[in-house]
């Protein structure tokens, strides 16, 4: 069978998927033909991973039929989605870090005495074909993100995989990382093979897909066909996702801010692990009233110590925390939480909230001790349910009332009544650990739009995100954590987002 001249290898014909009561795929079909990339866009809860997930056989469709080279084939495990050389690289990589590269590649398909000499040249030659840069004798915990995920993807091409899917690829990844990865995806389907990319970024999109399949609510909401790519607007790709335009939020503008006072001071801090490794390292910066100072960065950098450090859930090894003139570098939590110090932590579900807990135990958790809730010991609950269902409106958190167990509610949901609360905290400082990953579009620009409201009202804010686009839409200044160093702190536009990734990288920019 052909369509537009190429060769269909995989058809996908009315998918449905059930969990419980929710229904993740409503009579999905798609095809994937030999030599393209299609791009699955759509909001977190769409069903793009629910998809690709059955095709690659880590789940099962509840209805719907799978061909593969106009065959009917019934995918049970990813075993057999390799046997029919479907090959998928999720956004938690499957590696054992103890053991070499090439030792993580041959796992499981190499059986009797190995020659691991010649193993290692074999997966050298395949490394240097797609020209990554990865040491095949190398141990898997030496490498980066980013070498780490390339070594996912030789796993695939070792056992001659024809389609890789690909989980949100680059949200690990610094802009020159995924530059590189955007090279290998325009040679591996230049040789006749396949990529599905799974994303909710519009630019990674645009450029390198042949079609672009749009999901909603489980459904296909759209297609972009190869001649419309290059013509189709974002607004069009987000009303397909979200069935209507985003607000526009205005990037912020410092004018005036000099004579403000600061409000966080940070003075020479170091952080050291129980074994003695440095997690910060000598980091000092100011946050001045109604300012957002943007932490770039790729994920583990020490963007979270440094939260912590500020939030008092870590002993500082040296220097020390500053705020409005006074030094708290030695206060427990409890009492940073009463000198008006909010922090949204970027794991919602650890640190965040507790999901057996309903809208309003929720709201009240960090404020037991505080006057608002409680009086002689006694929760005022008439008030404080009042107030969840104010903010249930005010946040259009999409809940039937403050009864409700937060755990029910969907990813984003959960974020806007934690943001809530912390907002409501944060008397004088915010600290907004990554407040958008794992949000749909939606979501994300709400809670944007609450940061900016914040910084208005005149409370300073520090934002660790390693979305780049979105530290530049907030931030006023923008500085660079990399291996729990400051690499710089510069004005919003100063730099290009290519002198940034160098940055988040390592490099020192030279000077021009």
């Amino acid at each position: 069978m052909h369509y537009m001249g190429k060769n269909i290898i995989v058809e996908l014909k009315h998918i449905n998927k059930r969990f419980a009561k929710v229904l993740a795929n409503d009579d999905v079909s798609m095809v994937i033909k030999e030599g393209e990339v299609v791009a699955l866009l759509g909001e977190n809860g769409a069903g793009k991973s629910t998809i690709m997930k059955i095709l690659y056989g880590l789940y099962h469709a509840t209805e719907g039929e799978i061909f593969i080279n106009q065959k009917k084939v019934e995918i049970r495990s990813p075993k057999e989605a390799m046997a029919c050389g479907i090959a998928m690289i999720q956004q938690h990589f499957s590696l054992v870090e103890a053991h070499t590269v090439t030792e993580n590649i041959i796992l499981g398909h190499c059986k009797g005495k190995i020659d691991f000499t010649e193993k290692e040249k074999e997966i050298q030659a395949l490394a240097d074909q797609y020209h990554f840069d990865v040491p095949a004798g190398e141990l898997v915990k030496n490498l980066t993100v980013g070498a780490q995920q390339k070594v996912e993807i030789l796993k695939a091409l070792y056992l001659n995989a024809k389609i890789i899917i690909m989980d949100e690829p680059t949200a690990v990844l610094t802009p020159q990382e995924a530059d590189v990865l955007m090279g290998f995806v325009r040679d591996y389907v230049a040789k006749g093979n396949s990529i599905v990319f799974i994303t909710h970024k519009m630019k990674e999109v645009l450029e390198v897909s042949d079609r672009i399949i749009v999901l909603r609510n489980g459904k296909i909401s759209g297609t972009i066909e190869e001649g419309e790519i290059r013509t189709v607007k974002e607004s069009e790709l987000v009303n397909l996702m979200i069935g209507h335009d985003l607000e526009i939020i205005k990037a912020p503008s410092m004018t005036g801010t000099d004579n403000r006072k600061n409000r966080l001071e940070v003075e020479h801090v170091s952080l050291r692990s129980k074994d003695n490794i440095p997690l910060l390292d000598n980091v000092s910066f100011s946050i001045k009233e109604g300012e957002i100072l943007g932490f770039a960065g790729v994920s583990g950098n020490g963007q979270q110590e440094l939260c912590e450090a500020i939030y008092g859930a870590r002993k500082l090894h040296a220097g020390k925390v500053i705020l409005d003139g006074e030094e708290i570098s030695q206060l427990a939590v409890r009492e940073r939480i009463e000198k008006g110090i909010g922090y949204l932590a970027s794991d919602r579900y650890r640190y965040g909230m507790i999901s057996g807990m309903t809208l309003s135990e929720n709201i009240l958790l960090k404020a037991s001790y505080l006057k608002n809730w409680v009086k002689n010991g006694i929760i005022k609950w008439k008030e404080l349910n009042n107030y969840t269902e104010n903010i249930i409106q005010e946040y259009k958190v999409k809940a039937p009332d403050h009864e409700v167990v937060i755990g029910s509610l969907s990813g984003g949901n959960q974020q806007k009544v934690v943001v809530a609360r912390e907002v409501d905290r944060g008397e004088k400082l915010i600290i907004f650990d990554q407040p958008t990953r794992g949000l749909d579009l939606g979501a994300i620009n709400y809670v944007h739009k609450t940061i900016m409201r914040e910084k208005s009202k005149g409370k300073s804010i520090l934002l660790v995100s390693t979305e780049l686009s979105e530290i530049f839409a907030l931030s006023d200044r923008i500085a660079i954590l990399y291996k729990g160093k400051i690499m710089g702190i510069f004005q919003n536009g100063e730099l290009s987002t290519e002198q940034i990734g160098l940055l988040m990288a390592g490099y020192e920019l030279k000077e021009v």
